[in-house]
């Protein structure tokens, strides 16, 4: 825990750590994104009453927690779309003895009703940052403030144009060690929500349902469109099975589709993620053989408890370029296959992974390949 008279910013931020998400020398737990955006609403911050100070999209705590330490913020409500981020951001404020100064909420009215400052780090998805920016201003106290901040490589004029749909007022801080703010104001009253949405993909005879920060959206993303090529395949007598980073549940839905006897697991850490999964099956009639789980790459599922798994992993680990987030993915699937159970992969040929997948896994075959994906088959 840290002592009163330690309690300053700078000693916090040297405190946080990005566990259980990747860690490594080039990746870490505050940005300069998440500075700005604090000092930007310092004001706000300061004048702020309890509980009318709400979180969304904080990577690893330093938002929340800065505010915490710097202006006393008590009751913040804070929502974070990835579960890594929700337990980074646990395990930092039991660290420093900030874990009765927040709760986790779902994006929604629990987390909004009666807020006047808004902390954000902008997300890369336009999909996303829509429905946020709808949610707060349906929610939120007419006299809200928010502060979106990110990286200037990441922020674009469309995303002043999509906070503009629901606020009357918006405008870009001076940027600061490529970092900009943009802070909005005036929620406009709409009734209209964007999300979910429902798009049929007539290619595979998929009605397919996102929220706003699914992977891909409603549509069909190229390295799933490669994967669903091979699953006439995956082992007939296959009975429990698992689509591993499951974005909006396509791959597990057509499993679930192509052979009658097996259930699936559609699981991803993010909660949008497994709501649309979710969602896509009820569409077409699967939910009762299509169930979903948020977890941190299949680690609460038990050893040498499944047939099949199906994975198109991430190659970068937020912004960042980094294939960590794969091998963490990999070790699971060797664990929880059954001996001679069968992993799925589809990725980026350039990465290379069939060396990894045949160290953490097992026997591995090249099964597909065309000018950019590889598709592989590991027997553990």
């Amino acid at each position: 825990m840290l002592d009163s008279e330690v309690f300053d910013r700078d000693d916090l931020f040297s405190r946080l750590r990005r566990r259980p998400d990747v860690e490594a020398p080039n990746l870490t737990a505050v940005d300069a994104a998440d500075r700005l955006i604090l000092d930007e609403g310092a004001a706000a911050l300061s004048a702020a009453s309890p509980g009318t100070l709400t979180v969304i999209g904080d990577h690893y705590g330093a938002l929340t927690l800065g505010a915490a330490v710097t202006h006393g913020a008590t009751g913040i409500r804070v929502h974070q779309d990835p579960l890594t981020g929700e337990l980074a951001l646990a395990a930092n404020a039991a660290t420093v003895g900030l874990a009765d100064r927040y709760r986790a909420c779902a994006l929604g009215e629990e987390l909004l009703a009666g807020a006047t400052v808004v902390l954000m780090q902008l997300p890369r998805s336009l999909g996303e940052l829509t429905e946020v920016a709808e949610t707060i201003a349906r929610h939120a106290d007419p006299s809200v403030v928010v502060y979106a901040g990110g990286r200037n490589k990441h922020i674009s004029t469309a995303m002043n144009d999509v906070l503009g749909r629901s606020f009357s007022d918006v405008r870009a801080t001076l940027g600061r060690q490529k970092s900009r703010v943009l802070i909005a104001r005036g929620p406009r009253d709409s009734a209209q929500q964007t999300y979910p949405v429902t798009d049929h993909l007539a290619e595979i005879g998929l009605d397919v349902v996102s929220y706003g920060a699914a992977f891909a959206g409603p549509k069909l993303d190229i390295g799933t469109r490669y994967l669903l090529d091979f699953l006439p395949r995956v082992n007939p007598r296959a009975r429990a099975a698992v689509d591993l980073g499951c974005g909006t549940g396509i791959l597990a839905v057509s499993l679930a589709r192509l052979l009658p006897e097996v259930s699936v697991i559609a699981t991803d850490q993010s909660s949008a993620a497994v709501a649309s999964a979710a969602a896509t099956a009820r569409a077409n009639g699967l939910d009762g053989r299509v169930s979903t789980l948020r977890d941190d790459a299949m680690s609460s599922l038990a050893t040498d408890s499944q047939d099949v798994v199906l994975c198109n992993p991430p190659f970068h680990v937020g912004a960042a370029v980094h294939t960590g987030g794969a091998s963490k993915m990999f070790a699971e699937a060797g664990r929880v296959l059954r001996p001679g159970g069968e992993l799925w992969t589809v990725y980026n040929s350039h990465l290379g992974y069939r060396g990894r997948l045949q160290r953490l896994v097992g026997r591995t075959d090249v099964v597909g390949r065309n000018p950019k994906f590889t598709v592989t088959r590991s027997v553990a």
